[in-house]
């Protein structure tokens, strides 16, 4: 563990120098790329110093309590070295957290799809409140939100509502809310009082950039159409919907919620790189894929990762067993717990995964 310390500590250093250097400056995408891994190792190298300084003072006092010919110095000694020895523990702890390498992808914005699953109308209803809750979760963030398709219900819900959120680690805090989403209620439709329990499935993927996956323009189908939808707004009088169709891996993907086509087709192609990215990823690591597709699923009531149940004003996240009780804040963005919850459960997972 020290040799990595110590190395980790070095390439730092090395780094601070290097971004520094006139000539890395002048090389816009070298400068950036090393700004990253310089980001990425300061915390660790922090607490590297601190451990090590925790270490001197351990050495210094362990010299006084041995070797003091004052009694009463010796004693201040040792209880100081019991405090120092519980801090090293804990700084060690922390390292130990920081040495598990990061995901690459931790830094990437993202693109989240949610669809309506089992429960009709309300399941529509359901999806929109996700939306809305990860909109003010965004907003807390200080993340900027754009939809980039949706597909409307008369009565204000999504059968499917597709957006991107850009800012400060936003992959690395909503990668956990891939799944499928429980809501248990009383429906607005419902005239006599009963709960339901409706679905609907969430998808969360790092966008990805033009020059990180290559998509060859004759594998395209781009077909324009006139926008549907409800409302008759005129966003539907001109051929502005745009319908790409990925031939080699029959992914599509359809966006008509702007009034231009060029607009329409660019958000389109980000969807596209997104989701071509995603299934590469699945093809390469066969195990992650199965864990992702026991997640996303298909909507349906039997495989869930979080509860919504407002008459209890209860959410439950089944992956880590933590309910809170308090599902009107949550639905307003406070997900705060269980992002913190996942990210230290994938973590000590991480860390077991290294130390086997």
């Amino acid at each position: 563990m020290i040799d990595r310390l110590e190395k980790s500590t070095k390439r730092y250093e090395e780094l601070q120098e290097l971004i520094s250097d006139p000539d890395v400056i002048r090389d816009q995408k070298r400068y950036r790329e090393l700004r990253q891994e310089h980001a990425s190792l300061a915390d660790l190298a922090d607490e590297y110093r601190r451990y090590r300084r925790i270490e001197e003072e351990i050495a210094s006092s362990t010299a006084l309590a041995e070797g003091s010919e004052d009694r009463e110095l010796r004693e201040m000694a040792r209880e100081e070295l019991r405090g120092l020895e519980e801090r090293k523990a804990l700084s060690r702890e922390k390292l130990k957290v920081l040495l598990v390498p990061r995901d690459p992808l931790d830094d990437k914005n993202v693109i989240v799809e949610i669809r309506a699953g089992t429960g009709g109308d309300e399941a529509a209803l359901f999806a929109a409140d996700l939306f809305r809750m990860y909109a003010y979760f965004a907003e807390s963030q200080k993340w900027k939100i754009e939809v980039m398709s949706s597909s409307p219900t008369e009565i204000g819900g999504f059968k499917e509502v597709i957006c991107s959120m850009t800012g400060k680690g936003v992959y690395a805090k909503l990668r956990y809310e891939s799944g499928v989403h429980r809501v248990q209620r009383v429906p607005v439709t419902e005239a006599g009082g009963r709960i339901h329990t409706s679905t609907a499935s969430v998808a969360v993927l790092p966008e990805i950039e033009e020059t990180e996956i290559e998509i060859n323009p004759n594998d395209l189908r781009i077909d324009v159409m006139r926008a549907g939808g409800p409302g008759g707004q005129s966003v539907n009088t001109t051929d502005s919907a745009v319908r790409i169709t990925h031939n080699p891996s029959g992914i599509v993907v359809h966006c008509q919620d702007e009034k231009s086509q060029h607009k329409n087709k660019a958000k389109a192609l980000r969807i596209l790189r997104a989701r071509l990215y995603d299934a590469e990823e699945e093809r390469k690591h066969a195990e992650r894929a199965q864990a992702r597709k026991s997640q996303i699923g298909s909507g349906d009531r039997a495989e869930k990762i979080r509860t919504y149940n407002f008459p209890q004003n209860r959410a439950t996240d089944h992956r880590i067993n933590l309910t809170l009780y308090k599902l009107d804040s949550v639905m307003k963005g406070d997900l705060g717990e269980f992002v913190e919850a996942l990210r230290l459960r994938a973590q000590e997972s991480a860390l077991s995964a290294e130390s086997a």
